[in-house]
């Protein structure tokens, strides 16, 4: 099982208050584990504006501000960028899906700063990992569901609406979950 490029969607009860009706979109998932980034919960009073300035780049019109994301609980000051295809860091981006890719670099920070970054894009602060098999366990026990990852869910909605999109595009009625795992 291969899930990089998916969502994964916190199902009630999980346990961990981080990820309480977190969505995060997995950018690597294999035998040595798993890395995503949680889309769908914005950092405290933390603005793209207020980091360019600690890292002293000047926005410079159409430059664009937005909102930086709580990406996961590991190396809570790392950033990173989730964003469309139509842009690839002249020093490194991680080709995701056929429509996703992931940015570490400080050039597309400089890029979004003066409107030539992706069309589209999430900054993160922190990811989310989990060790080899840890993930699988933990969908087993219940406290994931996994769904296909649609730019528009992850880049268009409001991040209040993320969760129960995404379980919506599984057929999935937030009202029906339940807390607890049952096993036949």
């Amino acid at each position: 099982m291969n899930l990089t490029g998916k969502l994964l969607i916190a199902m009630p009860g999980m346990g961990d208050i981080r990820f309480d009706h977190s969505v995060v979109f997995l950018c690597s998932h294999g035998d040595e584990g798993a890395m995503g980034l949680i889309v769908n919960k914005p950092a405290e009073d933390v603005r793209l504006s207020d980091l360019l300035e600690q890292l002293s780049i000047t926005p410079q019109p159409p430059g664009r501000d937005m909102s930086v994301h709580f990406g996961g609980p590991v190396e809570s000051a790392r950033g990173f960028v989730l964003h469309s295809d139509d842009y690839c860091s002249n020093l490194q981006s991680m080709t995701v899906s056929d429509r996703f890719r992931m940015t570490a670099t400080l050039d597309i920070l400089e890029d979004i700063a003066t409107g030539s970054g992706p069309e589209q894009a999430l900054m993160m602060l922190g990811y989310a990992g989990w060790g080899p098999g840890q993930l699988e366990s933990e969908i087993a026990m219940n406290g994931w569901l996994t769904a296909d990852a649609d730019p528009d869910l992850v880049f268009g909605l409001k991040d209040a609406e993320k969760w129960s999109a995404a379980l919506g595009s599984l057929g999935v009625d937030p009202l029906t979950l339940s807390a607890s795992a049952g096993h036949a």
